[in-house]
């Protein structure tokens, strides 16, 4: 495999000497897109020596277009943001672990159908007939274990600890494969699938099987005590005076369905190994990105760990990522080839809605019936599933 020419980690040195880091590194390349001002004017409010900030990466035809770094990493030591920053992804994670399955059902260890009773053992009966695929698209039905944890719960919970809260239930919302509800307990589960199928820790599986692939080499599953964040950015929240410490939550230590910490840069290795197949086929990689088909024979929002939609008749991917201190967003249009990669250490704020307007600084914005596409006519797909948001 041909290592991304931005994975290398010669040339993202010489990146940071070329672009510095003045609030902000700019253009990897020269690039016909918008000014680095253009997209800098978007982020204002992440900027300033007493914020919390932001990294910002656009992608464009297999080139790093722009790369913006705003506020601070670390407030107590007034560390800046970087572009080597790593931030907690939150649910930017669930792609990381769809690709873990795929990569297993790509060599036959599991099949995608099958059911997740026949291969995790603890597994409540009552959900015997939950498939791993319903998992991947949020069509299980299973609740959410964060229903059952209060901001108040007295240790962290990981993800073995999914299994017991669910049996807190004896049935689904809705039957298995029927709907769409969004279930952060679905790619919890997922991870221990991984663990139980590959014999390995979902951690150490990922590491060796998908982030030193894809050229990710400081991207870490967090587990405390375990594993270190090089680089790490931490959370934070508004408060009346300003932003108070707000890095870690009950449900902080679950890996699959939130707890990667990574970077920009490693981002961008992370979008290239995705277009240039480097983990999983092309076969493979059209199932994450093709959003679920309901019994009713409508089209549902989600794929493997990707919201799916249409966007002025462009195909859009993207995620949020919503938690303790940081919120994060991504957004890819593969047919144009161009992806929007903003990670913030900071709760609250809408980082999508300032990916997509970077996003419409290459493209320009969507149209509708020969107008310009307004916000309400474009919402993010996450909008309006069950528990997304």
């Amino acid at each position: 495999m041909t290592a991304p020419p931005f994975a290398l980690g010669a040339l993202v040195a010489a990146c940071s000497l070329l672009f510095g880091c003045a609030g902000a590194s700019s253009h990897a390349r020269p690039s016909p897109g918008p000014s680095p001002e253009a997209v800098d004017a978007l982020f204002a409010a992440y900027e300033g020596p007493e914020h919390p900030g932001a990294g910002v990466i656009v992608l464009h035809d297999g080139q790093v277009a722009l790369r913006r770094t705003y506020g601070l990493a670390h407030l107590g030591e007034r560390a800046p943001v970087t572009p080597e920053s790593s931030f907690r992804l939150a649910s930017l994670t669930k792609q990381f672990t769809a690709m873990a399955i795929l990569l297993l059902a790509e060599e036959g260890k599991l099949g995608l159908d099958d059911r997740v009773v026949d291969v995790l053992p603890g597994f409540p009966a009552y959900l015997r007939e939950v498939r791993i695929r319903q998992l991947l698209q949020h069509t299980s039905g299973i609740w959410d274990y964060e229903d059952f944890v209060t901001a108040t719960h007295p240790v962290q919970v990981k993800d073995r600890d999914v299994l017991e809260l669910l049996s807190r239930k004896d049935r689904t919302y809705f039957p298995p494969g029927s709907a769409e509800r969004y279930s952060n307990s679905a790619y919890a589960v997922l991870a221990l699938v991984v663990e139980q199928v590959s014999g390995k820790s979902f951690a150490g599986f990922l590491r060796e099987r998908v982030f030193t692939p894809a050229g990710m080499a400081a991207t870490v599953a967090h587990e405390e005590g375990v594993s270190t964040v090089a680089k790490r950015a931490y959370g934070y929240a508004p408060g009346p005076e300003g932003f108070l410490p707000r890095d870690q939550s009950p449900t902080s230590a679950v890996l699959g369905d939130g707890g990667i910490y990574t970077s920009v840069v490693d981002l961008a290795a992370w979008d290239w190994a995705l277009d240039t197949h480097a983990l999983v086929g092309a076969q493979a990689q059209r199932l994450a990105w093709t959003p679920v088909t309901l019994p009713d024979g409508t089209t549902g929002r989600y794929g493997f760990g990707w919201f799916v939609d249409d966007d002025g008749g462009r195909r859009r991917l993207s995620h949020h990522g919503e938690t303790c201190g940081f919120t994060n967003a991504i957004l890819k249009y593969p047919d144009q080839r161009l992806t929007v990669i903003v990670l913030t250490n900071r709760a609250g704020g809408e980082p999508w809605r300032l990916a997509q307007q970077v996003a419409d600084l290459w493209l320009g914005g969507a149209t509708k019936e020969g107008r310009p596409a307004t916000a309400a006519d474009r919402p993010w797909p996450f909008e309006s599933m069950p528990n997304a948001h």
